[in-house]
């Protein structure tokens, strides 16, 4: 009997005294452990938040918000709603205050949350109007303590959101064309976009239409909302989204043959087990990327790993597939045909953060200005509104980095703009330290984080200002080792834990990650950040470390043109302690 993926064969049979064969043995049945793929036939949930998902789709959750959770308040919610189906509507509980980050993974779920919400409200492509931009300002002073975050994937994040006041956010948002319908949750979420699409003179395809046809067609569509893990989507003529750290990317490139379209990559992910996409060699024309998207969706859905929530993320599924497999079983399984070979996207010259004053497509222009990672307020972002309507634009956007743009600003406008956005915080010329640094939400409201991070990059970027030090040198401060700051790819990347000073107290700090990026420009190499044995750093030293960091690398480098990573790769690792 031959040996199956499911069946292992028996010993031949013994002979027996008289001649005969002895009577042979039933074959002895081993299943090989599944990882709770559907395509696989593997259907039974295997692990709570499946099982959760199976009881009831997460996207029927909003009903029984509306009807009972917001009539009867916090108390009435169900666990099963509270810490899982109300993500699929963007809300999290946040973080009790005053838990300190060495309990965050030894308390209880229930320990942790506080009585109020953190809500992400879906920005796809990073595209606001003025009459968006006042709604989420309102919402921001009437029902989020005046707190509201750029987010590094073109969000805008809440808190101290109560449940009882979700069905008049809802409307209000609604009412002006965003949502929060899947900004969370096992599902695909904001489908990222160039902030400067449909005005960049750089552009050939805008594609802000696919964008808001996918958005349109696909999110809350209950066939694709119970996915193993999230999913995360990039959809850009230019390369200035992070799309190598992306579940699907689909970037610009002109084909020889066919013209302009879209190349396609899948599977990155940083977090805990960081990887970069793939290049499936797939050239996409414009209008068949909704069904494409589509299609790559539906193969994560079948065939991703349900079994163990750790290994759940699209890009698991790519490392042991292999780019090839994937291409041929989207083809075959989903599509129902081949997809064109093309070549890869020609990369800008610099990496593109869009800050200061440039030049659009119609002789108007676009002025990129840094709040501090992100941090703003409904206050500012109705002082910005007013801002924006008086210099003659009627629209704003966001971006990758926790930074915003306004367009169309006719040249005579653009210094009194500028001013002005100087004047409520914004500004338009900010430093490298400024430009460069990103922190995740931290210890302040995340029940996952230990350590603090907004403030303290706050605390970073006005130390390294005062020294007058002014390289292009990124610093990604994250509270976890979640990685939501995109900690691996900065040039000095910070992973939130508890360390031991020098009285030997255990305090905050980080794990220094050194010389990582993505590949956002030509030349550039993508990588993660050099780890090197021990290099710690506690928070209350983090800016004289990024200081001295810096100095280094100003003293250092060879020239003007080698970049932080090239550096790091030959520094002695004396100098970056």
């Amino acid at each position: 009997m031959a040996v199956t993926e499911n069946t292992l064969a028996s010993p031949a049979p013994a002979a027996r005294a008289d001649g005969d064969a002895a009577p042979a043995r039933p074959a002895r049945v081993v299943r090989k452990r599944g990882e709770g793929q559907w395509g696989m036939g593997h259907r039974e949930p295997l692990n709570p938040n499946e099982r959760s998902k199976k009881d009831d789709n997460p996207l029927n959750v909003r009903q029984r918000i509306e009807s009972i959770y917001a009539l009867r308040g916090f108390d009435s919610i169900d666990p099963a709603d509270l810490r899982g189906r109300f993500r699929w509507w963007g809300l999290y509980t946040q973080r009790k205050p005053g838990i300190e980050g060495g309990r965050t993974a030894i308390l209880e779920p229930e320990e942790l949350d506080d009585k109020y919400f953190m809500l992400r409200v879906r920005i796809d492509g990073g595209q606001l109007s003025l009459a968006q931009l006042r709604v989420v300002a309102g919402i921001s002073r009437e029902f989020a303590r005046d707190t509201a975050d750029i987010t590094d994937r073109q969000n805008i994040q809440y808190h101290w959101i109560r449940i009882e006041d979700m069905p008049e956010i809802w409307r209000r948002l609604e009412g002006v064309g965003l949502s929060t319908t899947e900004a969370c949750g096992d599902c695909p979420r904001v489908v990222m976009g160039s902030p400067v699409a449909g005005v960049s003179a750089d552009e050939v395809l805008d594609a802000t239409p696919v964008i808001e046809e996918i958005v349109e067609r696909f999110i809350g569509d209950k066939s694709l909302s119970n996915l193993p893990r999230k999913f995360k989507s990039v959809v850009s003529w230019l390369a200035d989204v992070p799309y190598e750290a992306n579940d699907i990317s689909l970037l610009g490139v002109v084909h020889p043959e066919h013209g302009p379209g879209f190349d396609l990559w899948v599977g990155g992910g940083l977090s805990t087990n960081p990887m970069l996409a793939q290049r499936l060699g797939a050239w996409i024309p414009l209008a068949e990327i909704p069904e494409v998207w589509k299609g790559v969706v539906e193969v994560f859905r079948d065939y991703g790993y349900r079994r163990l929530r750790s290994r759940a993320r699209l890009k698991f599924l790519v490392a042991d597939w292999g780019a090839a497999k994937f291409r041929q079983v989207l083809e075959d399984e989903y599509l129902g045909r081949k997809l064109i070979d093309g070549p890869a996207p020609e990369l800008p010259a610099q990496p593109i953060d869009h800050m200061g004053v440039h030049p659009q497509n119609d002789g108007k222009f676009y002025v990129g200005a840094a709040p501090v990672v992100g941090r703003v307020s409904g206050t500012t972002l109705d002082a910005l509104a007013d801002v924006v309507e008086a210099h003659g634009s009627a629209r704003v956007r966001l971006t990758a980095h926790q930074k915003l743009l306004v367009l169309d600003v006719e040249g005579g406008r653009v210094d009194g703009l500028v001013s002005e956005l100087d004047r409520i915080g914004l500004k338009a010329n900010p430093s490298q330290i400024r430009r460069s640094t990103l922190a995740c939400t931290g210890i302040e409201y995340c029940k996952l984080a230990i350590v603090e991070t907004k403030g303290l990059a706050a605390q970073v970027i006005s130390h390294v200002e005062s020294t007058g030090l002014d390289l292009p040198l990124s610093v990604n401060i994250n509270g976890c080792p979640n990685a939501c700051a995109r900690t691996q790819v900065g040039d000095i990347g910070l992973k939130g834990q508890l360390v031991t000073d020098a009285e030997g107290n255990q305090v905050e700090g980080f794990q220094v990650h050194l010389g990582g990026g993505l590949t956002m420009a030509r030349g550039q190499q993508p990588g993660f950040g050099r780890k090197l044995r021990g290099l710690k750093t506690t928070a209350a030293e983090l800016p004289s470390y990024v200081e001295r960091l810096t100095r280094a690398y100003a003293d250092g480098r060879k020239d003007a043109d080698e970049s932080f990573a090239e550096w790091v790769q030959r520094a002695d690792e004396d100098v970056l302690r």
